[in-house]
């Protein structure tokens, strides 16, 4: 998504940021990005002297409420790590994940009545770019892939990360939270899933023999094998 993206602050269904933090805490989970921006359009001439003028609900571009330049570049280059564009879908910044990163920390400030949790967050980020200058003489958005890889994969296990690298790695697995939910409330990443919720299923098969096999090995052992959580990135 470019850079002047709106970016809805409540979802379609009518679910504002203040009723999904009550219900689900720091997971934003339902919230929704606009796919595109809202064109302005003209009112229709009623006589020769009308002039047209824009919707009374055009939105102009994004603004940032939180990041610096800075950091906004950090942001989009770290989501895309995260999340990139593949064969299905288009990447995080595609999807609005940095804009969606924006208006949260912004909501969370407010509504914690503190500024802890954009501290952690920046903090993040502020190392990022500490580290990318000490090791590679250049900030993380201006790092090659390989070296941006080297730092991220310091902390991308918190159980494997070293004792000094134990704060960033939990910035890094709430960065990561915040990402893949952002991009996966967005209309990228809804039509990634697939999603068919409200549609008409005239032929109901029942679930995939595939998937039924796995559920059916993983039920050997009663409940344990479908229930077990599995550190990221781990081999199902």
């Amino acid at each position: 998504m470019p850079e002047n993206q709106p970016h809805r602050a409540e979802s379609e269904s009518g679910v504002s940021r203040r009723d999904l933090f009550n219900i689900i805490g720091a997971v934003p989970a339902a919230a929704v990005l606009t796919g595109s921006p809202a064109a302005a359009t003209q009112a229709p001439e009623t006589h020769q002297h009308s002039t047209a003028e824009p919707a009374p609900n055009a939105k102009g571009p994004y603004q940032r409420q939180t990041f610096n330049d800075q950091q906004w570049r950090t942001v989009r280059v770290l989501c895309d790590l995260i999340l990139p564009a593949d064969e299905r879908s288009g990447s995080s910044v595609e999807a609005g994940v940095p804009e969606f990163l924006d208006d949260w920390i912004a909501f969370r400030s407010e509504e914690d009545g503190n500024q802890d949790f954009r501290g952690e967050i920046f903090g993040g980020l502020m190392w990022l770019d500490r580290e990318s200058t000490r090791l590679f003489q250049k900030d993380f958005a201006d790092a090659s892939p390989d070296q941006q890889k080297q730092i991220l994969d310091r902390i991308a296990f918190p159980q494997k990360a070293a004792k000094e690298d134990q704060m960033w790695a939990r910035f890094f697995s709430q960065f990561r939270k915040l990402t893949v939910g952002g991009f996966f409330s967005s209309k990228v990443g809804v039509a990634d899933l697939p999603y068919l919720g409200n549609r008409l299923v005239v032929d109901w098969k029942g679930c995939d023999p595939k998937v039924w096999a796995i559920l059916e090995d993983r039920m050997k052992n009663g409940y344990k094998g479908v229930l077990e959580v599995k550190p990221w990135g781990a081999a199902s």
